[in-house]
């Protein structure tokens, strides 16, 4: 089975414009998602997945030196995206993966992949019941269930979100949850605000080595330095539409 992992990225964000390609420890944020997600050793190819406005050209421009391949589509029909880079890529099993999580955890997407890989569910995702803090999202789907998507699901929302046509008929899939071992969903570490920014700024700063650092060393770091979670913590995430989708 060939497993890939498509990343949705954009330059346009209301909140924090250019957020992607802002700079974490000297590197852009897309890098460090690409770089994360490749570490953990699951995926056959990594997919970024842009628009085709003019906005995103630098997306694109940046991509292959980050390492991954490049896929642009409509920018709202997000589901559209993802058709076009599993073609492309001829993924078995997709990972869906936003370019605003650059703490997101190599080893819990290999752990997903392998929960996913027994066959027993269309689609694992660590979102469902949140524990994990808000930016290690993922979920994993197959290529039969990105295509019934794209066949059923004609509403904007559910282009725009992906998955959510999945959840909003939750007795018609078999949704798997993937769960920590502690609840830390108090933790926010997406960005999405300039104190989202500032928070991950310290913690990759911080890092002895920030190529590598995982969700334990994240929550070291915090715990040693509470006071760092008000810097986000009045921060609200978008809603879309009914339930959290992550």
């Amino acid at each position: 089975m060939r497993t890939v992992a498509i990343i949705q990225a954009r330059m346009g964000s209301t909140r924090l414009p250019g957020k992607i390609l802002k700079l974490l420890a000297g590197k852009p944020v897309l890098q460090r998602v690409v770089e994360r997600v490749y570490s953990s050793n699951a995926f056959d190819e990594v997919v970024v997945a842009t628009s085709d406005q003019a906005g995103d050209d630098v997306v694109a421009q940046n991509v292959p030196s980050f390492g991954a391949t490049v896929i642009r589509g409509d920018e709202v029909d997000v589901l559209a995206r993802f058709g076009a880079a599993a073609s492309a890529s001829g993924a078995d099993a997709i990972m869906r993966i936003t370019a605003d999580c650059p703490l997101i955890d190599p080893d819990v997407l290999s752990l997903m992949v392998k929960r996913f890989d027994t066959g027993d569910a269309d689609l694992v995702s660590n979102c469902v019941r949140r524990s994990f803090p808000r930016g290690l999202d993922a979920e994993i789907f197959s290529r039969q269930m990105l295509d019934l998507m794209l066949e059923k699901a004609t509403s904007v929302p559910h282009r725009e979100h992906v998955t959510t046509f999945m959840y909003d008929n939750a007795d018609q899939f078999r949704i798997l949850s993937i769960e920590n071992a502690e609840d830390l969903s108090s933790y926010r570490l997406t960005l999405d605000t300039q104190e989202d920014f500032e928070l991950l700024s310290r913690i990759f700063d911080a890092a002895q080595d920030p190529d590598s650092i995982r969700l334990a060393d994240v929550v070291q770091l915090i715990r040693r330095n509470p006071e760092w979670l008000r810097i986000n913590a009045h921060v609200e995430q978008k809603k879309i539409v009914k339930g959290d989708y992550g």
